[in-house]
C-alpha cells in the first residue's frame, strides 16, 4: 500500500501561512502538559467569572478546533473543505446539560441540523450524543434493569420520542445519523435504543449508525452478535468505529466500584481490537455500513488494504473515514485526494458552551502518546516546504 500521509502540501492546502503558524503555536502549547493543566484551570475560572476572554479564545483554540458559533457560521468552512473533497459532520458540541428544557433544545437543534444538511453533499451525516437527550443516571438505571419511578418512566419515554423523532426525520430526508458512544455504564440502554431505531429505519440501507468504542474488551463480540440479529431481522447495521474517549473516567469508576475495568489491557490490544472490527465489517460489507473514526495512520492504511483486497472502490458509499476538525489533516486531505470518502466532525456552538469540548480536545492531545508530536512534525515539514 502506497504511503500517502506524508504529503503536507495536500494536508495543509487550505491553511494560510498565518493559520499554519497558529496551529504550530497551539500544538506547541498542548505538548506541555503542566501548561495545559494551568491553562485549563485559568480558562474555566475566566469563563465562570464572566471575564472578557471570548475574543482571545475565539481567535486561537476555538477557530482551530471549531467551525463557528452556529451552523450558518460554519458554511464557509464547510464549503472550503468540500472544495478539497472533504465532507463535514456538523457537531453541536454543547455538553453536560441535565435539564429537560436543555434536552428539548438539543433535540430541536439536531432536527434543525438534519434539515440544514438535506440535499447538501458536503453534509452527508448528522450526529448527536445520547446524553444530549437524557440524563446519564437514567440511562444507567434503564441499562441495569432497575425499576423506574413513574416520573422516571415518563422521562425515559421522552428520551425514546427524541431518538425516534431524529431517526425518523433522518430517514425521510436521507441524512444518515451518527449516534455517539459514551461511558460504559450508560451504554447498554443507549445500545438497545439505537438497535430499535435500526430495526425501524435501516431496512433499505444504513441511516442510523451506532458507535463502538473498541478500547472496550467486549465491543467486538457485541458487534458480531448485533450483526447476527440484524441479518435475522433483514436490516443493515450502520456503525462508527472509534478507539474511545473516556479511559481515565472508566478506570477511576471501576476502581471506586470494585469491578474489572472494561478497557483493554494495553494500547496494542486496543489497536488489534480496532483493526479486527474493521476487518469484520469489510468482510460483511454487504449488510454493514462503516464509518471509521480514527486518527491512526496504521489503521487507516489497514482499512485501505482491506478495501483493495476485497475489490472495493475507494469511494464505495458504504465506507467512510472520519477525523476531527483541527486534527490529522494529513490523513483526511490525503485520503480525499485519493478518492476516499472522508468526513470531519466540525464542532460548533457558543464559545462559552463549547469550552468543555475544547478542554477535552486539549487534554486528549496531551495524553495520547505521539499525537501532538506528529502534528508538530507535519506542521514543521510544511513550514519548511513553503520556505523553499
Amino acid at each position: 500500500m502506497e504511503k500517502i500521509f506524508n504529503n503536507t502540501e495536500n494536508a495543509f492546502a487550505l491553511k494560510s501561512d498565518s493559520e499554519l503558524e497558529r496551529a504550530y503555536f497551539l500544538f506547541k502549547m498542548i505538548a506541555n502538559e503542566p501548561l495545559v493543566k494551568i491553562g485549563t484551570a485559568v480558562t474555566n475560572f475566566a469563563i465562570k467569572a464572566y471575564l472578557p476572554v471570548e475574543g482571545l479564545i475565539r481567535a486561537t483554540v476555538f477557530d482551530h478546533f471549531c467551525g463557528g458559533v452556529n451552523e450558518k457560521d460554519c458554511l464557509p468552512v464547510v464549503e472550503k473543505m468540500f472544495s478539497k473533497g472533504v465532507c463535514c459532520v456538523l457537531d453541536y458540541s454543547v455538553e453536560g446539560k441535565e435539564e429537560e428544557v436543555q434536552f428539548d433544545a438539543a433535540y430541536q437543534k439536531t432536527i434543525d441540523l438534519i434539515k440544514f444538511s438535506k440535499n447538501n453533499p458536503a453534509l452527508p451525516f448528522s450526529v448527536f450524543k445520547p446524553t444530549g437527550f437524557g440524563r446519564i443516571a437514567l440511562y444507567d438505571k434503564v441499562g441495569a434493569g432497575k425499576a423506574l419511578t413513574k416520573a422516571e418512566e415518563a422521562e425515559w419515554q421522552k428520551v425514546i420520542v427524541r431518538f425516534d423523532g431524529v431517526c425518523k426525520l433522518a430517514h425521510e430526508l436521507g441524512v444518515a445519523v451518527l449516534i455517539d458512544a459514551e461511558e460504559s455504564w450508560m451504554q447498554d440502554a443507549a445500545d438497545a435504543l439505537v438497535e430499535e431505531m435500526m430495526k425501524k429505519y435501516n431496512k433499505d440501507k444504513a441511516i442510523v449508525y451506532n458507535t463502538l468504542q473498541l478500547y472496550r474488551r467486549d465491543r467486538l463480540e457485541y458487534l458480531k452478535k448485533l450483526h447476527e440479529r440484524a441479518k435475522r431481522e433483514g436490516i443493515f447495521v450502520g456503525m462508527k468505529l472509534v478507539r474511545g474517549a473516556y479511559m481515565e473516567k472508566e478506570g477511576d469508576r471501576a476502581k471506586e466500584k470494585g469491578y474489572a475495568t472494561p478497557i483493554c489491557a494495553s494500547k496494542k490490544a486496543t489497536d488489534e481490537n480496532y483493526n479486527l472490527g474493521l476487518a469484520y465489517m469489510i468482510e460483511n460489507i454487504g449488510t454493514m455500513h462503516l464509518f471509521a473514526g480514527t486518527h491512526n495512520e496504521e489503521s487507516s492504511y489497514f482499512l485501505m488494504e482491506l478495501m483493495q483486497k476485497s475489490g472495493l472502490k475507494n469511494n464505495d458509499p458504504r465506507i467512510w473515514f472520519g477525523q476531527l476538525y483541527g486534527m490529522s489533516d494529513h490523513i483526511s486531505y490525503n485520503l480525499a485526494a485519493h478518492g476516499y470518502n472522508v468526513a470531519k466532525y466540525l464542532p460548533f456552538g457558543p464559545v462559552r458552551d463549547v469550552m468543555p469540548y475544547l478542554i477535552r480536545r486539549a487534554e486528549e492531545n496531551t495524553s495520547v502518546a505521539g499525537q501532538t508530536t506528529r502534528e508538530l512534525s507535519l506542521l514543521t515539514q510544511e513550514k519548511k516546504r513553503r520556505r523553499l
